[in-house]
């Protein structure tokens, strides 16, 4: 059976909120908080247990999510060109990195730590045809290089349990690609295909199962396709909304599998997947103070 004609599997859900603009990189922190970007609104959003929807409104276009070791959030903003933090204790945002060898960042996408605290981060730019996307790792210590080129639209990326490898979406490419990874040692990614997607908007955010099996959003499928460790598609689960664009796991293991939905601007819990470990956290390499964000509680989503 082809990945394109993979029986579809509906699986029980919960909306966690919706309206959102174009959510995107969703986590949960340690008080169980799950939280998500507004690509679109320039926004973090917070939703609590409750369902209360807090939104950090940050400016740009913010897109993934990755948590670090003091607790505080990671995102890249593809406007501005720039990986920034968000100061969870003072709700201040600062700029980390905005270029590599000499020029800007090409509207970062994703991002993920590794387990010794470097971050790995995807650059698409315009890359939809011509494959001049690339991947960049910024040191534990603040130092970034480029370690992957020649992608087209490298977006959506995840490490295996155990750090030792890296899977990545090139989404024109319409497929997931993996690589190994040494975290002690950063290094060129040899990228080797591992399954391909239906398209024509192939695979976008990433996330791994405590089995090693990867889950895949397709943005114009609708679905989220699961594949085992050496790429053979298990199953493919229809997505409310039919736009799909990121995925994570709950650590804490009350939500399994979260999705982010563009269509309806939903952030969605799929309890019947995972479980998944909690991600690496980050170090703290220099960073400069930008702004203050301004606060908006809004309306809880419906239960």
């Amino acid at each position: 059976m082809s990945n394109d004609t993979v029986e579809q599997t509906p699986l029980r859900h919960t909306v966690l909120a919706d309206g959102l603009l174009f959510p995107e990189g969703p986590l949960v922190d340690r008080a169980g908080n799950v939280w998500c970007v507004e690509l679109r609104g320039g926004a973090l959003c917070r939703i609590s247990p409750e369902g209360q929807i807090e939104r950090h409104v940050v400016g740009g276009a913010p897109n993934g999510l990755a948590l670090d070791a003091q607790g505080d959030i990671w995102y890249c903003d593809s406007d501005h060109n720039e990986i920034r933090r968000f100061e969870m204790a003072t709700a201040r945002v600062h700029s980390v990195v905005g270029s590599v060898d000499g020029h800007d960042l090409d509207r970062p996408n994703d991002l993920a730590f590794d387990a010794a605290g470097n971050l790995l981060f995807t650059c698409p730019g315009s890359s939809r045809q011509e494959p001049t996307g690339y991947v960049c790792c910024l040191s534990a210590s603040g130092v970034v290089t480029v370690i992957a080129t020649e992608l087209l639209f490298p977006n959506g990326l995840a490490f295996t349990a155990d750090g030792t490898r890296l899977y990545l979406a090139e989404t024109y490419r319409t497929h997931v690609s993996s690589a190994s990874w040494n975290a002690s040692s950063p290094h060129a990614l040899s990228v080797q295909p591992c399954f391909d997607t239906p398209g024509p908007i192939g695979p976008d955010g990433l996330a791994i199962d405590r089995q090693g099996r990867v889950h895949a959003c397709l943005y114009s499928a609708g679905v989220v396709l699961i594949a085992d460790a050496g790429g053979s598609v298990l199953r493919s689960v229809p997505v409310p909304g039919g736009r799909p664009t990121n995925c994570a796991f709950d650590p804490l293991g009350r939500y399994g599998l979260l999705v982010t939905e563009a269509a309806k601007g939903t952030v969605l819990s799929f309890p019947d997947l995972g479980p998944g470990d909690a991600p690496f956290l980050g170090q703290r390499p220099h960073a400069s103070p930008k702004f203050p964000p301004s606060l908006t509680v809004v309306k809880p989503a419906a239960k």
